[in-house]
């Protein structure tokens, strides 16, 4: 028999979301806050020659700053002020989270912190944002000046430009946090979702002009879209795909009551790690294609630590076997590594035991975080493996039709997750708004019964 959630999550209409005003408004509020997003990547960066630098984008385009670019909604082709986009934020928060694991003051204020423990690791998460976005903005900065980009080059230029993109990076962050907080769906994660969606039409009308122009077959373009179809699908499978433990409690008395005895289950992702294994992995192999984007590439002219870097371009390049093999290896890596940081076996069979749970057939303690560790090894071992295949298949189109197809498997990973993880927000906003309706007729109906009574007893 379902339960009563399931039979309200069953009875979720197009009537029931009409009545949810609170919702509308979270909606509207999302909106409104990434069309200011979309407008903010048309606002060029003051003092750039844009010719010149749509010229020196259009050599780079399939490398870090391709996706870069993507991540950014076209920001960075426009050079705005919206161009960092919310990388050193993100590079910030997963600092900081993989420090709280492994630095012992940061991991006590993060388990033992509470609600004051969580706002000073986003206080210090917000200081290295701005830290990285000076850095990044910067060797932005520089780059363009000494590649003869900048109109009026010198100390001004540099420090405007710095001002403006961490200014505009420190905008996002907070336009992110009130869209968590006001609207609908994380707001990091729905900012860099809309960058995503609005470089997807250009990239698919790009296929449809190479198809009218016979540089793609028509048998091609279906393969393409079949492929990038299945993706989404396999995707969806896998991400909602988990290892359930069952987890016993057991009965105890309490004065005269029995309390306890029930079950419950541990669900384990197999794609624990989410996007950051790719996000890692397509970053540092990209690294040298990014230095030399505006330095050149003449290996006389550069410091004889970096007179290295031109041979590897060759090779890094998107579709090159040789990236395509370090791309899985580095994203397989990046998997066990930061699924080992941020679930810990010992910590979770401690808290089992603590409360009174433990493992059928497991002993408490020691034995159950080996079996923990065991199973959480041979889930990621296939949660990698999906990883690495849905992001390797854009890398095999672009290998078979060269640079003109790109739109990553990473891009691809951050859609499908964000979309699912918005529509059970919404869900779960319509599902507590009819128990918001329930509740209020239960309490109407048990007052007209306590009056009835009461009216009567007057009228004798």
């Amino acid at each position: 028999m379902a339960s009563a959630a399931e039979q309200l999550a069953a009875n979720l209409n197009f009537n029931a979301f009409s009545k949810a005003t609170d919702l509308h408004k979270r909606l509207l509020f999302t909106l409104g806050a990434l069309i200011v997003y979309r407008l903010g990547t048309y606002v060029p960066l003051p003092g750039i020659n844009m010719t010149a630098f749509a010229q020196a984008f259009s050599g780079q385009s399939q490398g870090m700053l391709g996706m870069m670019n993507m991540f950014s909604g076209g920001a960075v082709q426009r050079m705005a002020v919206f161009a960092l986009n919310l990388m050193p934020y993100i590079s910030a928060s997963i600092i900081i989270q993989l420090m709280g694991s492994v630095y012992a003051p940061w991991e006590k204020l993060r388990k033992e912190g509470g609600e004051a423990g969580r706002k000073q690791l986003n206080q210090y998460t917000r200081y290295l944002t701005v830290f990285l976005g000076l850095i990044q903005s910067f060797g932005i900065a520089a780059a363009m000046q000494n590649g003869g980009l900048a109109l009026h080059p010198g100390p001004f230029f540099l420090i405007s430009s710095m001002v403006t993109l961490t200014g505009g990076t420190l905008f996002l962050m907070w336009l992110g946090e009130q869209i968590t907080a006001r609207g609908i769906g994380n707001g990091s994660s729905m900012i860099i979702f809309a960058g995503i969606v609005a470089v997807l039409p250009r990239t698919l009308g790009n296929l449809l002009v190479q198809t009218r122009e016979n540089q793609i077959n028509s048998f091609v373009l279906v393969v393409i879209l079949a492929v990038l179809i299945g993706a989404v699908v396999f995707i969806v499978f896998m991400e909602r795909a988990q290892r359930r433990l069952l987890v016993q409690y057991p009965k105890r008395q309490v004065g005269n009551r029995i309390m306890g005895g029930e079950s419950s289950f541990m669900p384990l992702k197999v794609n624990t790690s989410g996007v950051i294994p790719p996000i890692f992995a397509s970053s540092l192999l990209l690294m040298p294609t990014s230095i030399l984007t505006f330095v050149g590439k003449n290996p006389e002219k550069m410091p004889s630590f970096l007179q290295w870097l031109p041979s590897l371009t060759g090779v890094l390049q998107h579709g090159n076997p040789v990236f395509m093999t370090l791309y899985a290896v580095m994203i397989i890596f990046f998997s066990f590594l930061y699924t080992s940081l941020v679930f810990n076996p010992d910590e979770t069979a401690e808290n089992l035991r603590k409360y009174g749970g433990f493992l059928p057939g497991i002993r408490p303690g020691k034995r159950t975080a080996e079996y923990l560790d065991y199973v959480l090894t041979r889930i990621t071992v296939i949660g990698a493996a999906y990883i690495t295949i849905v992001c390797l298949l854009p890398e095999a189109l672009i290998a078979n039709l060269g640079n003109s197809f790109y739109f990553g498997g990473t891009s691809i990973l951050i859609v499908v997750t964000v979309t699912m993880d918005t529509v059970a927000q919404i869900q779960s906003h319509l599902l507590a708004h009819q128990y918001d309706g329930l509740i209020k007729k239960s309490k109407l109906k048990t007052g007209a019964k306590a009056t009835v009574p009461a009216r009567r007893g007057a009228g004798r």
